[in-house]
């Protein structure tokens, strides 16, 4: 990934450049007030960006990460980057959002833990935050990200886009910033959470505030932390992330090797969650997993503004709202309400047996939706929504 010069800061902001080798860059914002009346002293956005921002700073493109995903879309692992990027199908030179003809630009999450403020940062007193990490929202979050954008220099975005929590912040985007979202997609996600979703968040955070080394959020500088209850959270997510039909055709009553359930030991679907568990509790916090958790929680963009249809009456974009057609976390009714909410909105869906990881997985058809929206070979205006 090519990294290229940062224009000048502000007085308002500093510019950080990150490990060269991670191709990563920080900002530093300054003090956030939040929604629900806490602040954050002094806030930095970790980011990374792809490409040139043109001379009539037209061609920004903002893409918005999931619940552990980070800013690093596409390229390879480095010291710093243990993971590849998350999305190198759908970004880069060539691909759907094309690299050689927008700026795009990804942002770690306020609440994260990959160089954004979070809750192992340090807190004024050097020590880090841990349980006195105030809760944030996604209009928290999507106010950072505002201020990373004017940091860039960036007036408007040409495209947003934002999948599962990513797409919470998409949606927020359009909605409380209409003037400065020109193209909006939300994949797989919703305007607003649901009480089956807040339940699944609900048992992922009791996993983790159980386990004996969660310490009330204040374990960063002991030797060991929760991991045991961030990987039973993830495995708590991870089985709403696939369907009940792929997972019984790629599993269905296998034993583990030699395992005997009869005996104690596991199916093949319990290593498979296993797996996947120990695999986040390598990489990820468990109080940003809480605090991403607990924005998920309180994720509602009709929240004082009259309701969800009143919101969504705000957005101006030209948008494509994409559902997985077997996902069961965020279901496809709730994409086709967000939908037929915004004007003139689009509303397609992905065919997959692999539930909401479909967005990751089935890259092909996502990036294929995106060219037909991107290069306007969709209508942009309908008598009528369908739904295909």
């Amino acid at each position: 990934m090519a990294r290229h010069p940062l224009p000048p800061a502000p007085a308002s902001g500093g510019w950080h450049d990150g490990d060269p080798a991670a191709f990563r860059s920080f900002a530093d914002i300054g003090p956030l007030r939040l929604e629900n009346g806490d602040t954050l002293p002094s806030v930095r956005i970790a980011y990374e960006t792809w490409g040139r921002l043109d001379e009539a700073k037209s061609n920004a493109v903002l893409v918005l990460h999931a619940l552990t995903g980070d800013a690093h879309v596409l390229g390879p692992t480095a010291p710093g980057q243990d993971t590849p990027g998350w999305w190198e199908a759908v970004v880069g030179p060539g691909k759907a959002i094309d690299t050689e003809h927008c700026f795009v630009v990804a942002a770690n999450v306020l609440g994260g833990c990959q160089g954004s403020t979070g809750p192992s940062s340090p807190s004024p007193d050097g020590a880090p935050w841990g349980s006195r990490f105030p809760v944030v929202s996604t209009r928290d979050q999507v106010r950072a990200e505002a201020r990373l954008a004017d940091l860039l220099g960036v007036g408007a975005w040409s495209l947003v886009i934002g999948a599962s929590l990513g797409g919470q912040r998409a949606i927020e985007w359009a909605v409380s910033r209409p003037d400065r979202v020109e193209r909006l997609v939300v994949v797989a996600s919703g305007a607003r959470t649901t009480a089956e979703q807040a339940a699944w968040t609900h048992t992922q955070i009791r996993a983790i505030e159980l386990d004996p080394n969660w310490r009330g959020g204040d374990y960063h500088a002991l030797p060991v932390g929760p991991t045991g209850g961030l990987a039973l959270a993830r495995q708590i997510a991870h089985t709403t992330y696939r369907s009940p039909a792929e997972l019984d055709e790629r599993f269905g009553r296998i034993p583990q090797n030699d395992e005997d359930p009869l005996r104690g030991g596991r199916l093949a679907v319990e290593s498979y969650l296993d797996h996947h568990g120990e695999k986040l509790a390598r990489r990820f916090d468990a109080g940003s997993y809480v605090a991403l958790c607990r924005t998920m929680l309180s994720h509602d963009i009709g929240r004082d503004r009259g309701g969800q249809s009143e919101a969504l009456r705000r957005v101006r974009a030209r948008t494509l709202v994409v559902a997985v057609d077997s996902d069961r976390l965020f279901h496809p009714d709730q994409a086709w309400q967000m939908a037929e909410g915004i004007d003139g909105a689009l509303y397609r869906e992905i065919h997959s047996a692999h539930g909401h990881d479909g967005f990751l997985i089935e890259c092909d058809q996502l990036a294929a939706l995106l060219g037909e929206f991107l290069n306007e070979r969709a209508p942009s205006r309908r008598p009528a929504l369908a739904r295909t």
